[in-house]
């Protein structure tokens, strides 16, 4: 695979090398010779040598568009707690925050500022626009570890290490997860080139249920109104009461609602808040999207069980935000956020910032050495380190034959999902566990 490699046959840890020294000096000492200075002291504690770890977190904020200004406000807390902890196995971590704009203009410049301010790598960031910062990095050498998944760089850069399988795991996912409960879909989704991508990985997990295509319904990302849109997408995926669901149904007649599913980001909500000021005309619908589109946040400030959510089929990456395998992450941000209200512990931008401060912290402590730089963090990642991230995703490992190797996104190591539902206003599990769309992915490259 391109990339670094690191030896088979690493050398010893700095805490190794320095037990092996005491142990030599242990009979000095008894004498009462001040020869072992250093001699019993961790990594990180006082007199240690070891080096501060900077990297980036950057992220949309204050846009007409997405924002998701948790992502580094998720990484100072991180940044927070691993001071209180001594460090990442002794190393001091300096997170530096960016505001990437959500244009092609701000990521490059907060590449171009990584890149200046020399840092190991870039960790939990979204931008849409990989074209523009993914260069930089490369150039540089920086790993970029743990993106949000929103643009096609992030799984096919030989310097990313998904944690996810981005927005088109989630669009596979979805179709799979509507396929037997809907009639007919439609999807509404950005006319952009991120969001051309989007029907066809939604369509291959149609197809796994035998339904047709999508309607495909384009919409500005940073509409105010999509009225006309919301009409749109109701009329091609529901049939009035008593008429016969149509032909988009790949089956027949049945009596499946038709679905609606959004993947407009920020902008979902104003589109689903256009979609229920429509007239009723007696078409059964029912509302789907992924997370990072709805979520719990959304779903609270809409009226909960009472609001346009209830009943409504989410697809994500990770656990539900109820599941106790987030504990750890949610003490953290109780500790170290100190209130901050950028930070949702149920928002898909924290979850993945949490989870790739995680691969980070395990790569820096598989290392064990005083000088952490972007050759060495990438060299881990390509030796193949693993991490485990608490049962929030399967086992990660960037190793050749972890990744899915499917043309357009062949970087991808963990293609797994979670299907959720509203219930009583609260995302909850629908099924337990993961499900693998590997197949559904690589089945939406021949569409």
């Amino acid at each position: 695979m391109t990339g670094w490699r690191r030896s088979s046959s690493p050398r010893p840890s700095r805490t190794a090398r320095v037990r092996a020294v005491c142990m030599t000096m242990t009979a000095a000492a008894a004498a009462g010779a001040s020869l072992v200075t250093g001699c019993g002291v961790l990594p990180g504690a006082p007199g240690d040598s070891r080096e501060t770890v900077k990297v980036m977190t950057f992220a949309p904020q204050e846009t007409r568009a997405t924002n998701l200004p948790g992502m580094p406000a998720m990484a100072k807390a991180y940044e927070r707690w691993a001071k209180a902890q001594g460090g990442l196995d002794g190393h001091e971590l300096k997170v530096i925050t960016c505001n990437e704009e959500n244009t092609s203009a701000g990521a490059a410049a907060c590449a171009r500022r990584a890149v200046k301010e020399d840092v190991a790598a870039v960790v939990g960031s979204y931008s849409q626009h990989g074209d523009a910062f993914m260069a930089p990095l490369e150039a540089a050498g920086i790993p970029f570890i743990g993106g949000y998944g929103i643009s096609e760089e992030e799984f096919t850069s030989y310097l990313s290490y998904p944690v996810n399988g981005g927005q088109a795991a989630l669009l596979a996912g979805n179709g799979r997860q509507l396929a037997n409960v809907c009639g007919r879909v439609s999807l509404v989704r950005p006319n952009t080139l991120a969001g051309d991508d989007l029907p066809e990985l939604l369509n291959s997990g149609l197809s796994e249920g035998n339904r047709h295509t999508s309607a495909d319904i384009l919409a500005e990302e940073d509409a105010t109104d999509y009225t006309a849109q919301a009409r749109q997408a109701r009329k091609k995926a529901g049939s009035k009461s008593g008429s016969a669901s149509g032909s988009g149904s790949g089956s027949g007649s049945d009596d499946r609602p038709g679905c609606v599913t959004a993947a407009l980001g920020e902008r979902t909500e104003t589109f689903f808040d256009s979609f229920r000021r429509l007239p009723e005309d007696g078409r059964k619908i029912r509302v789907s999207s992924v997370m990072g589109s709805v979520g719990q946040p959304l779903i609270d400030r809409t009226g909960g069980r009472n609001g346009p959510f209830e009943g409504a089929y989410v697809t994500g990456w990770y656990p539900d935000a109820g599941d106790a395998r987030w504990s750890e992450m949610e003490k953290v941000i109780r500790t170290y956020a100190f209130g901050d209200n950028r930070i949702d512990p149920a928002d898909a931008g924290v979850q993945t910032t949490w989870i790739a401060y995680t691969v980070l912290r395990a790569v820096i402590h598989s290392l064990g050495t005083a000088d952490i730089s972007p050759g060495t963090i990438a060299r881990a990642l390509d030796g193949g380190v693993e991490v485990s991230t608490g049962g929030l995703t399967p086992s990660l490992r960037w190793e050749y034959e972890d990744m899915l190797g499917t043309p357009g996104f062949p970087r991808i190591v963990n293609s797994s999902v979670t299907y959720q539902v509203v219930r009583d206003g609260r995302l909850v599990a629908q099924k337990p566990g993961f499900v693998d769309v590997a197949k559904t992915l690589a089945n939406s490259v021949s569409l």
